[in-house]
């Protein structure tokens, strides 16, 4: 099957409802009738591996599996074995090139690459475009000589972390750690030797590493013997080697230095030393604290003072931007400051960490994710270090645990009951509510409606009532039967995970645009801002589209699913809402189909928390079939119908 065949098969397994063929031809940027010829080509092969994929009428297309074994073998030898790339396509030329041109010393001419690749000199110039752009993220560039070819230019460090990237095959590094692919720097018998004297020396100098970061060190050592080997040495500052020296991690990497250079016949230059100490250091993870050791030291006495004044600030920011109550979370606090511990090493030395978690932490977890970009742009203002979106991501991960186990140790929402029918019937209702609801409703007592006015309401979040009450209350009252209905149970159920936010409330006619024009996001952006403007909810446009821009510039808000939900760095409206756009055909969003944007301004004084809201939105966007349906409104009363129709307010 061919790279577009299975990104199909990836957006039918990950679809909950039908998927249209013309949702699918946006998402893929070919013709519905392409991808009609596709999914035929898929189902007669899902036929042999106990799937098919079955038209549902005037909805789309849906997998169906029949042999779950047999399905999920196939899944794991698409996803898991097999080369993730087509030959054919222009990211396996991009990539072999990239590699080509990072195992040579010499000059490369295009007609011979062309060669190589069964393809024309003008293929190999148009897949150059994109090299180099793929190159300029690693500080490296294309050193071209007429008569002689190509050939990288760059500084030895950051070489050495294009080649970890592209020379070690990502399919084959979920496999084997990457092990296999390294041995294109050493030999086998080579490769097993560094992995053992690592493994002794970090446990012999107390470096605890994660099994992924001790095969990235394996794999980093293994480059730095073929570059030594080749006569290319790292050269860092003085100051930079400084840092290192004092070190238990450039002691140990002295350590597997020494017991390399014995059994390999090679001399490592005491810079090649400190680049090692800085892959320990990068990769560490913190040792020897106990849980009741933070407790009763406190993250301020066990981490370095200026690490933990960073996490502190950082928390702070992000509390005040979007009143998340994460600031005096220890936990979290600690998690913070140990990873910025590691992570303020990578970005200082510009050594690369892949992140395959980032696209699932900014689909899933928005908010967390722009916490972390928040985090991030308060620590460059600091530093003055750029933070890439990987590290933005993995610092989204911990603000993501944090609010996970707020909700968890949330305390149950308590009611009180108000009933006129006797104390039989409260106690039955009583029981009722116990029965239905368990631990997550605590009912706080019983009172006649008489009796109302004298009882304090002070930690009562709601009411539930077998009369109406006429007067109003500081708390919601539900108005249920005695023997509780099922439309009762339905409304309890509101209050409790705090439903009554609907997502009308963000949603203002005179900013929903559809079917629009827009070619760039830029466009879109700045109509949308001066929108709000002009309805008073902003006090500068372009202030307000500065930082819109500013946010995308620090990692681009495509989701997946022709959805972008761009937003300023900071919240900066009176109250939250949602300005939307629908086009008439996706543009391209850094890379991602988008044609429907829906711009975020979250209330800037913090009155309401931001978690309710980006439910409901995620609830709006997540599903293919409503967004299709939303692209192919013509006015707000048929976008209004279809969030009434999927109950999504």
């Amino acid at each position: 099957m061919n790279k577009r065949i299975v990104s199909i098969l990836q957006h039918l397994l990950a679809a909950d409802t039908p998927v249209k063929s013309e949702h699918l031809a946006k998402l893929l940027q070919v013709t519905s009738r392409t991808v009609r010829s596709d999914i035929r080509e898929l189902d007669e092969f899902l036929a042999k591996h106990g799937a098919s994929i079955q038209p549902v009428r005037s909805r789309g297309y849906e997998l169906k599996i029949t042999d779950d074994r047999s399905f999920r073998t196939l899944l794991q030898q698409l996803f898991l074995y097999n080369e993730p790339d087509d030959p054919n396509s222009p990211e396996y030329r991009q990539r072999y090139l990239i590699s080509r041109l990072l195992l040579t010393e010499n000059y490369l001419k295009l007609e011979e690459l062309a060669d190589e690749l069964y393809i024309s000199k003008s293929t190999v110039q148009n897949d150059f475009k994109e090299v180099k752009h793929m190159l300029q993220a690693y500080g490296i560039g294309i050193d071209k000589r007429p008569n002689y070819g190509v050939k990288l230019r760059g500084d030895e460090v950051r070489l050495r972390f294009c080649m970890s990237e592209f020379i070690v095959n990502r399919s084959e590094e979920e496999r084997t750690g990457g092990v296999e692919a390294a041995s294109r720097m050493v030999t086998p018998w080579e490769m097993t030797l560094i992995r053992g004297i690592i493994l002794e020396q970090i446990q012999n100098h107390g470096v605890t590493l994660s099994d992924v970061t001790f095969n990235n060190l394996s794999i980093h050592i293994a480059i730095a013997c073929k570059r030594i080997r080749d006569g290319n040495r790292v050269a860092m500052l003085s100051d930079e080697g400084e840092d290192f020296r004092a070190t238990e991690e450039f002691r140990a990497a002295e350590h597997i230095v020494s017991h390399i250079e014995k059994q390999m016949d090679l001399t490592f230059p005491e810079d090649e030393v400190a680049y090692i100490a800085m892959h320990l250091a990068g990769n560490k993870w913190f040792e020897g604290v106990t849980e009741q050791q933070t407790e009763e030291a406190g993250p301020q006495k066990l981490l370095d003072r200026g690490i933990y004044e960073l996490g502190r600030e950082m928390l702070a920011e992000i509390d005040r931007g979007f009143n998340l109550n994460i600031s005096r979370d220890q936990e979290l606090l600690m998690g913070i400051c140990l990873h910025l511990k590691s992570a303020l090493n990578r970005v200082k030395y510009g050594m690369n960490i892949r992140n395959p978690m980032l696209d699932h932490v900014k689909y899933n977890y928005p908010l967390a994710f722009q916490a972390g970009v928040i985090g991030a742009k308060l620590i460059e203002s600091k530093l003055n270090l750029a933070i890439p979106e990987t590290e933005m991501g993995y610092l989204a991960i911990h603000i993501g645990a944090a609010m996970e186990r707020q909700q968890m140790n949330n305390r149950p929402k308590r009611c009180l009951i108000v009933c006129t029918s006797g104390v039989g019937s409260a106690r039955l209702l009583y029981y009722k509510l116990r029965s239905k609801f368990g631990e997550r409703l605590e009912v706080a007592g019983t009172t006649e409606y008489y009796k109302l006015q004298q009882v304090p309401l002070h930690g009562i979040d709601f009411v539930v009532s077998t009369v109406p009450i006429p007067q109003t209350l500081s708390v919601p009252v539900v108005v249920v039967q005695t023997l509780l209905g099922g439309g009762d149970i339905d409304k309890i159920e509101e209050l409790l995970t705090d439903e009554g936010e609907f997502t009308f409330r963000y949603i203002m006619e005179e900013l929903v645009f559809l079917r629009q024009n827009f070619t760039t996001k830029e466009e879109i952006i700045t109509f949308l801002g001066e929108k709000m403007h002009a309805s008073g909810l902003i006090r500068s446009s372009e202030g307000f589209i500065g930082l819109v821009l500013e946010r995308e510039n620090a990692a681009p808000t495509a989701y997946g699913n022709l959805v972008a939900i761009p937003h300023p760095i900071i919240p900066q409206s009176n109250r939250t809402v949602w300005a939307v756009c629908t086009l008439k055909s996706p543009i391209d969003w850094s890379g991602k189909p988008v044609q429907f944007v829906c711009l975020l301004s979250i209330n800037k004084n913090g009155d309401e928390p931001p978690a309710k809201m980006y439910k409901h939105l995620m609830g709006l966007v997540d599903d293919s079939d409503i967004i299709q349906q939303m692209l192919e409104c013509k006015t707000y009363g048929d976008f209004a119908q279809i969030i009434v129709k999927h109950k999504l307010y």
